[in-house]
């Protein structure tokens, strides 16, 4: 949102009602339903159907906390047209993924239901328009399935809890001003969870589910003029309540007043000051905002910059740092400074965060700094107009969603674009500079700390941190100076390569270039988007190639070097150098290769390629950068034994790594083996020989043009020819029956992990059968445990496998729970699994996956993304990739006999391996049971 500025620099007749898009048909029903139609081809043969009601937990009564994200889950479990859970079944059966695709969620003043469908079938548009109008006012409320879903619906509760929630207990009154937000949290109260009647909720459906305050928007590949007739059709016939009660506009007061508040907790790993100083709300609805807009956008890019300099001192202040004004809640703007301080530095990280704000107050930005931030605002700009026919329509539903729940203006890529450039010359430095001075006000000034407990008698009380402020205010602080450089990325191109091998793939439409110096090029152009060309890069090799002495040593050393400047560029130059160019590459070294992994917009390729070359031929490793890096490192380790999660996650990564010193958490004694005069050294030697890379590059661009480009810049990359492959280090998960119990935190919330491992034949069958093994059993875990154990709120099943540097699989159930349930849960895992192993799997479960594998699919190669992972994948894996072709066939192997076999095969139980997370109290209960 934006930033009002007193009196506006445009003249009052610029000060117009922004239009809105002429590509979006909109309209209203008698009865108040509001529609939303635009025609988008991208991608082909899909449409966003999307259901939006202007309520939410701020509507509950005291007796309804929690009933509006409720009635969102009793969409999902019955309506007039698809009783029980038939309509998640229906969609699964047409390739539409429960969770990923169909979804909904629940705020404060809105619900939102969303389902993609395709359009080649006018059946299921027909019904995915039915199920719209079903939500709107046709649930059925059925009294058993709310008893089932209330187990749901606590445990997606539980999942939220711990040190963040507690604390937020603590502070949310205070930050909204003890208004009805304080205590209309979407997820409820157990009391009312667990207790309220089948009437209640039924009341508030039908108090607020009506047309008057809801709005379809259709967006995708659709004739728009059916789909109005089929909203006339199907929602004219909506009733609002003959006693309707009024639809308050609830609002966050301003209290004209200062607050604090400082929280700890057990469990809280940082020690985090925050400062929200709250201001009304400007909407984007005129000419007037807009400019006003695109000036925070400017001002936020430019703060973000400095304290992105400040994190690349040798002695950062903080482990995390920033300021930004931004839209809050309940018609109110923020302007914010938050540090995540060092642990023990607390007033030294929040005087530098402060510090920072009052050099931007006192002596404002510099002309360079925002000629730079105006280049950046324009390269989005333009990126977006160029990709405006490419634009997926989840964007655009989008911005007709703010457009209806917030009267948003959507006037269109064309009409912002013309605007951002003819307003982008006429703002004046002094415009920027005086939203500091506006909005960093000495009034309705909130600040919060959070800290672990053990910081609880150091922290500093409100005036404390009052002091702190004013002693910034009144103290000297010196102008910004910025650095940059007006030396070019390259002074002279490098002697030139040259293309020694040229074959062509007809079937997948790429070419394979070998170059004078072994690197191996694999070009695929495609039309799917305007703007963007993704490339990247393996070799061979990785950290596998070090001894464990020096592991932690070459796992920094790609990013320490990614962070450090290029060439001549420091870290600071680098960025101001690039600033307005679409252009990123990034160096990587994992376990098994290295490479790089880069996206160029066409008209900055050869920037790119430039960059790749020199990450090659001229990296730098900054001793500031790296001071920085371990300081942050150590910083975030100092307290991580107080969080659950990472506890249990180090675990995790250990006991199925079999404590190998490279599958063990981080902790401070391995950081200490990190050694700054061999991590230069070890990054250059990953590179020194380009001989065995293989660069995918995909996207929108030409043959014959690139071709240059890549005999100049990857052509003339260094070549030994040695041959290198990646090291087996024998980490293998444990064979034989496992079960490890952490006793870690406060909430009786449990986590359980179920490990199936073993070895493997790779090969596209295997592949194909264990992928839908994992597929089905999640289908019959979600049955099972969340539909008819109300257990749980979402578990999951993957399968995984790899092929180097040996065949092996795992298999990982995985769900949160009460403790109590933990064994009666992992009990009827495990009886879904014995159902599949003798009886085999369901029809219509393997009918689902084929049906979702044959959607997604459709979508995939209509994706750069997926092009590029799938091509560098199939040569890194030496793959054949014309497999992608016959990939869809291969599936019709897969039958419920089939998946009877995986499962026998794969889930056999005698390597599984059962890994709980068990709060503390716990440890009392297994004391006293021995």
């Amino acid at each position: 949102m934006l930033v009002a500025l007193g009196s506006s620099t445009l003249p009052s007749s610029a000060q117009t009602k922004l239009p809105l898009d002429p590509q979006v048909k909109t309209g209203k029903l008698a009865n108040g339903f509001t529609y939303y139609i635009r025609k988008n081809t991208e991608p082909k043969a899909r449409v966003q159907l999307y259901l939006a009601i202007k309520a939410g937990s701020i509507l509950e009564n005291d007796d309804q906390r929690g009933l509006a994200h409720f009635m969102e889950h009793m969409s999902f479990n019955g309506t007039k047209n698809f009783p029980k859970n038939e309509l998640v079944s229906y969609l699964q059966k047409s390739g539409v993924r429960f969770g990923a695709d169909l979804n909904a969620y629940t705020s404060f003043d809105e619900t939102v239901y969303q389902l993609p469908l395709p359009t080649d079938d006018p059946q299921l548009l027909k019904n995915g328009m039915q199920i719209m109008r079903d939500w709107a006012q046709d649930a059925l409320l059925d009294a058993d399935e709310i008893e089932k879903e209330r187990g749901v619906v606590l445990e997606e509760k539980r999942l939220g809890k711990g040190a963040q929630q507690r604390m937020q207990d603590k502070y949310l009154p205070t930050i909204l001003n003890s208004s009805r937000y304080a205590n209309r949290l979407p997820i409820g109260t157990d009391e009312v969870l667990k207790g309220f009647k089948a009437e209640t909720i039924t009341q508030f459906y039908k108090d607020w589910y009506r047309p008057n305050l809801q709005a379809l928007i259709v967006v995708g590949d659709i004739d728009v003029a059916q789909i109005e007739k089929m909203i006339m059709d199907k929602f004219a016939d909506l009733k609002n309540p003959s006693k309707e009660r009024k639809r308050i506009d609830y609002k966050i007061p301003l209290l004209n007043k200062n607050q604090f508040v400082a929280v700890t907790d057990k469990e809280m790993q940082y020690t985090v000051a925050q400062v929200i100083i709250k201001h009304p709300e400007k909407e984007i609805k005129t000419t007037s905002d807009l400019r006003h807009n695109i000036i925070r956008s400017l001002y936020n890019q430019m703060m973000g910059a400095r304290f992105g300099e400040l994190m690349k001192q040798a002695e950062p202040p903080f482990l995390q740092g920033g300021s930004s004004i931004s839209s809050f809640l309940a018609g109110l703007d923020a302007a914010s400074a938050v540090v995540v301080a060092k642990p023990g530095e607390l007033e030294k990280g929040f005087n530098a965060v402060f510090t920072e704000v009052e050099r931007v107050r006192k002596h404002g930005f510099t002309a360079t700094e925002l000629e730079r931030a105006k280049a950046s605002y324009m390269s989005g700009m333009e990126a977006a107009l160029k990709e405006k026919d490419k634009t997926n329509s989840a964007s655009y539903v989008q911005e007709y969603l703010q457009l209806f729940l917030k009267g948003t203006a959507s006037p269109g890529i064309d009409y912002e674009y013309n605007f951002a450039k003819k307003e982008i010359p006429r703002i004046a430095l002094n415009e920027v500079n005086s939203l500091t001075r506006q909005y960093l006000t000495e009034n309705n000034r909130d600040v919060i700390i959070m800290a672990p407990d053990k910081e609880k008698e150091s922290l500093p009380t409100e005036a404390r941190v009052r002091s702190w402020i004013q002693s910034i205010a009144g103290s000297s602080i010196a102008a910004y100076v910025d650095q940059v450089s007006d030396k070019p990325l390259m002074a002279q191109a490098p002697v030139a390569g040259k293309v020694v091998s040229e074959t062509k793939n007809e079937k997948l439409g790429f070419t394979e270039l070998t170059l004078s110096n072994g690197v191996k090029v694999v070009l695929k152009p495609t039309d799917f988007k305007n703007d963007e060309i993704l490339i990247s890069a393996f070799s061979p090799g990785g950290t596998s190639l070090y001894p464990d002495s020096l592991y932690e040593t070459a796992s920094f050393a790609s990013s320490i070097v990614a962070r450090s400047g290029i060439a001549s560029f420091n870290s600071i130059q680098l960025p101001k150098l690039l600033n307005g160019k679409r252009v990123s590459v990034s160096p990587y070294i994992t376990e098994r290769t290295e490479g790089i992994s880069a996206f160029a917009a066409p008209k900055d390729l050869e920037i790119a390629m430039q960059l790749i070359h020199l990450y090659f031929t001229e990296p730098r490793m900054d001793k500031d950068i790296f001071q920085s890096t371990m300081q942050q490192q150590r910083g975030a380790l100092a307290n991580r034994a107080n969080d659950p999660n990472s506890v249990f996650g180090d675990t995790i990564s250990a006991v199925l790594g079999n404590y190998s010193i490279r599958r063990t958490g981080p902790s401070i004694e391995k950081l200490n083996m990190v050694r700054e005069g061999k991590l230069l050294n070890i990054y250059k030697d990953r590179f020194a020989d380009a001989s065995d890379f293989t660069f995918t590059f995909v996207g929108n661009f030409e043959l014959e043009q690139i071709k240059p480009l890549l005999a100049t810049y990857l052509g003339s990359l260094p070549s030994t020819s040695r041959v290198e492959e990646a090291r087996d280090l024998n980490i293998n998960t444990p064979e034989g029956l496992i079960t490890k119990k952490v006793y870690k935190g406060q909430e009786p919330k449990a986590t359980v992990r179920l490990v199936f491992s073993g070895f493997y034949e790779y090969n596209e069958d295997n592949n194909n059968q264990i992928q839908a093994l994992g597929e089905v059993l999640q289908i019959k875990l979600i049955e099972r445990l969340r539909e008819l154990e109300s257990g749980v709120y979402s578990p999951g099943a993957r399968a995984g496998y790899s092929k180097f540097p040996k065949n092996r699989y795992s298999f990982t159930v995985s769900f949160g729970c009460g403790p109590e349930n933990v064994e009666r849960l992992i009990a009827a895992t495990l009886d879904e699994i014995e159902k599949i192993k003798t009886k085999g799997a369901d029809a219509s479960d393997v009918d689902k996956f084929l049906a979702e594998e044959r959607r997604t699919t459709e979508l995939q190669l209509k994706q750069n993304s997926f092009w590029s992972s799938y091509l560098s994948s199939a040569y890194q894996l030496k793959d054949d990739p014309e497999e992608i072709l016959t990939y869809l066939d291969s599936l019709k192997k897969i039958t419920p006999e089939s998946l009877k076999a995986a499962a026998n095969k794969y889930l056999s139980g005698k390597n599984m391996i059962k890994l709980i997370l068990l709060p503390e109290s716990e440890t009392a209960v297994k004391a006293k049971a021995n």
